[in-house]
């Protein structure tokens, strides 16, 4: 299908210049095909993987419609994860630049709730929620959906997978009947064909072919015993020893024990699971995303809506048993331009599942002997870069650009050794390289960021 620019769309001049500024060029095939269907208003299907720009798909569709001088409520985009929430928020104020006065609102759990209803009072045109906490507020009455025109599920499958299925449909008829829903997958299991027939009237299907190109992503299977298969990942990370690597299981349990595992062998590892809470969850994201953990060890549910730009590798310690899963997992790494690296671990009992793959595939499995992962040379694998955790936020009015200054202008490092700066609401994390870690620290806590002076700690060493 030949790439289509975004001129070709019925969108305002304000919305084609802000896309521009954006540095949005052509559309991508998610949005070549769904987006035309979202700006006559249809109800529209959509599966596509991770990272396919299905975020400006909806998103530009939202905003084309939007009236900005009407205070009510137009818009509602459900995600399964806070962290996806605030993914979709953040791209939708960038996308709604064009139109001026618009306000975006996120509603997640593992946040006071209290500060929500505050802003709900002054009005939102859109709102980017989580089902649990939506229906906090339904029940409170403090967020009226009476006058949504666009209701968007996004990533219904994994809404689904985490039992939100009797939150959506209680969310869904509060809506007005007469409004537009997208509702965009990676899979499309027949829950999800259940749940559409339900949501959605006549809706248009759109599929972006989820098979990744094999010279972006690079995948090697490995015929391992299951008791070999902590050891294999160790070996894995030793042999090819990338920098960042989230390593997939299918039980709670088995990120536990391969955290442990790889910790134990001097690699930095962290888990990802349903156990944890909220703040728990933000220091092991943050951890991760800042390079200053090397490995992220997660189940499927945890990890869906991780914004994580760089990762040099997948790791799936267990096949999955369902092909598209195996392709949502893989598609994470070998983003853009980037090379990838997919390497799994297959018993002789998942060797059926491995088989569906590659019929799903529709090309060979690459097959390797564990017994060719020599570790290379290199010491000990760290991560580069080490969080420093300030007792200080947005609460405080800390600025990234604050912290910044205090690092380079105040105390004399490089722009260069900064890594990500994360300002939440009462504490903030910044990544520093390794080498600088200690001395900044020092300098820090002994200096003052904007004429203040905030206990820190380092997230870990």
């Amino acid at each position: 299908m030949t790439t289509l620019s975004f001129a070709s769309l019925p969108l305002s001049r304000a919305i084609l210049d802000n896309l521009d500024n954006l540095g949005y060029q052509t559309m991508t095939p998610i949005q070549a095909q769904g987006l035309p269907l979202a700006l006559e208003g249809r109800d529209l299907i959509a599966q596509a993987k991770t990272g396919s720009g299905k975020t400006a798909a909806f998103g530009l569709g939202i905003i084309h419609t939007l009236n900005s001088a009407m205070s009510a409520t137009q818009a509602l985009v459900l995600c399964p994860t806070r962290e996806l929430a605030e993914q979709v928020a953040n791209e939708l104020r960038r996308l709604a630049r064009a139109l001026g006065n618009t306000k975006i609102i996120t509603l997640c759990g593992g946040t006071p709730i209290r500060p929500q209803v505050e802003s709900l009072k002054f009005g939102a045109h859109i709102i980017v929620a989580t089902p649990g906490r939506l229906m906090d507020h339904l029940d409170r009455s403090t967020v009226d959906l009476s006058r949504i025109r666009t209701l968007v599920l996004d990533e219904a499958d994994r809404m689904l997978d985490m039992g939100f299925y009797d939150d959506v449909k209680y969310i869904v008829s509060a809506c007005p009947p007469q409004r537009q829903t997208l509702l965009f997958s990676a899979t499309y299991a027949d829950d999800i064909r259940q749940a559409s027939a339900r949501f959605l009237k006549k809706p248009a299907e759109v599929k972006v072919e989820s098979v990744h190109e094999a010279s972006q992503i690079k995948q090697v299977f490995y015929e391992i015993q299951p008791d070999q298969r902590l050891a294999t990942v160790a070996q894995i990370l030793e042999h090819y020893r990338p920098v960042s690597t989230l390593a997939f299981c299918n039980t709670k349990a088995q990120c536990r024990e391969l955290s442990q595992h790889l910790e134990s062998r001097g690699i930095s590892a962290l888990a990802l699971h349903g156990d944890l809470d909220q703040r728990e969850r933000e220091d092991v994201l943050v951890q991760f995303a800042n390079q200053s953990c090397s490995v992220l060890v997660a189940t499927d549910v945890a990890a869906r809506g991780l914004d994580i730009q760089t990762l040099d590798a997948v790791i799936n310690v267990d096949v999955t048993p369902d092909p598209e899963v195996h392709i949502h997992r893989i598609g994470r790494t070998g983003r853009g331009q980037a090379k990838g690296l997919a390497l799994s671990l297959c018993s002789p009992d998942e060797m059926r599942w491995a088989n569906q793959i590659e019929k799903y595939q529709g090309q060979p499995i690459t097959w390797a002997n564990p017994k060719t992962l020599k570790p290379a040379p290199g010491g000990r694998l760290h991560p580069p870069m080490i969080t420093l955790c300030i007792q200080g936020g947005k609460k405080d009015k800390l600025r990234p650009g604050d912290i910044l200054g205090a690092l380079t202008k105040d105390a004399g490092f490089a722009f260069e050794q900064i890594g990500k700066i994360n300002i939440l609401e009462f504490v903030s994390f910044v990544a520093l390289e390794r080498g600088i870690a200690k001395a900044a620290y020092a300098k820090l806590s002994n200096g003052n960021i904007k004429g203040r002076r905030f206990r820190m700690r380092f997230m870990s060493d």
